[in-house]
């Protein structure tokens, strides 16, 4: 008889069954990868985002943090365990330096704040259904995050990374949306790093890639063929060329003579000559009686008082008949890309100037002068009131 506080030996073994299927469920990332690749995935991973968070920082104004990364794999049969929300998914395809997708995914919530912060907003109240604006703000960022990460593998690769532009969608796998931008293969590495902008958004950014494009990155970064292929020639002419170039050597007494002379003929009274001794220490005892060279500090023209010389005044004309692009600004201001896009016609936008204020002058986009505006027949033109002198013309233009 079994008491209510033992179970009985089929519910052990039901227990013990249960136990063996999560065994069995779970993957042991260390048959795909060992610790060492896994190490090496995250180390570039952590490289190409660190610069992603900066680019990302820019445009939304914030504090981004991208950091700790964790390597996992997972079957695609079980992609629903692994994304149970829904997501928005960057797909970009290496069209130079490597061949392989990359895919990069975020929760739909964390994506409409970006898209709010990137819209002009302040990230506080997303819209709960992103629509193509906000997907096509979101694209903009991803675009700017893996361009920066693939500057950071040229570097860490020694060679030029390039990516196709990066194509966007909604991703929720439980209804089966947007599983055809999943790489077509059984087992993929997922590399999830913790995704913080400011106070908005304590969450993670994931990326996705077959496992043989990991091992490919993991390869290349072990084994570079190109380094490998070159270093040999390189060696040997490294090694060939100061033979190649060494002059001939002077006898010693020929050296001897040029250095004991030069003193003698620069020296205004007789100096004693310390005896002469055997080997090199009689030829640095001549190095000893050289003078030491006068330094003297460097002087420039002024270009106030510069005066050119004849041949300096034809060459100054050969670059007076070189075109330069004038322009008058009236104004300057600032708009969100929200307040650009409702722009329509009859819409005012204001400026950084007062009514009335001088305008600004600029050639090849430097400030040299003030005016005002004034009207040339049926032309607009601008009364110089205010310029800079030459020389700090010519400085503007440099």
């Amino acid at each position: 008889m079994v008491s209510d506080d033992m179970l009985s030996q089929d519910e052990i073994d039901a227990l013990l069954r249960g136990s063996e299927e999560e065994v069995e469920d779970t993957i042991n990332i260390e048959e795909y990868l060992s610790f060492m690749e896994q190490d090496a995935l995250g180390e570039i991973g952590n490289i190409s985002f660190g610069s992603s968070a900066t680019a990302l920082s820019t445009l939304l104004s914030q504090k981004v943090e991208i950091t700790t990364p964790t390597v996992s794999v997972v079957q695609r049969e079980r992609l629903a365990e692994a994304f149970p929300d829904p997501y928005v998914a960057v797909q970009v395809h290496y069209t130079e330096g490597f061949s392989g997708t990359n895919m990069l995914v975020i929760q739909q919530r964390d994506a409409a704040i970006i898209a709010d912060l990137m819209l002009g907003g302040d990230g506080l109240n997303p819209r709960e259904l992103i629509d193509d604006i906000q997907l096509s703000a979101v694209q903009e960022a991803m675009n700017q995050m893996m361009g920066s990460a693939a500057t950071s593998m040229s570097t860490v690769f020694s060679k030029r990374v390039d990516i196709s532009p990066p194509a966007i969608n909604l991703l929720n796998v439980q209804e089966g949306e947007g599983t055809e931008s999943i790489p077509e293969q059984d087992v993929l590495v997922k590399v999830s790093f913790s995704l913080k902008v400011g106070s908005l958004i304590d969450s993670s950014i994931m990326q996705l890639f077959p496992i043989d494009f990991a091992r490919s990155l993991i390869n290349e970064l072990f084994n570079p063929e190109e380094n490998e292929g070159s270093a040999p020639q390189a060696e040997n002419t490294k090694k060939a060329e100061p033979v190649r170039e060494t002059p001939p050597k002077m006898p010693e007494h020929h050296v001897e003579a040029v250095y004991q002379a030069e003193p003698l003929r620069q020296s205004s009274a007789p100096q004693a000559q310390p005896a002469p001794r055997e080997g090199h220490q009689h030829l640095g005892s001549s190095f000893s009686q050289l003078e030491q060279p006068q330094v003297q500090p460097a002087v420039f023209s002024s270009f106030d008082t510069f005066q050119a010389q004849p041949a300096e005044t034809k060459n100054l004309e050969m670059l007076l008949d070189i075109p330069l692009q004038v322009t008058v600004e009236l104004g300057r201001t600032k708009r969100s890309v929200r307040e650009i896009l409702e722009l329509s016609g009859g819409s005012i936008i204001e400026l950084d100037k007062l009514a009335g204020e001088q305008v600004d002058i600029l050639v090849n986009n430097r400030l040299i002068a003030k005016g005002e505006v004034v009207v040339i027949d049926e032309n607009f033109g601008v009364r110089v009131s205010d310029i800079i002198s030459q020389s700090d013309r010519i400085k503007k233009l440099r």
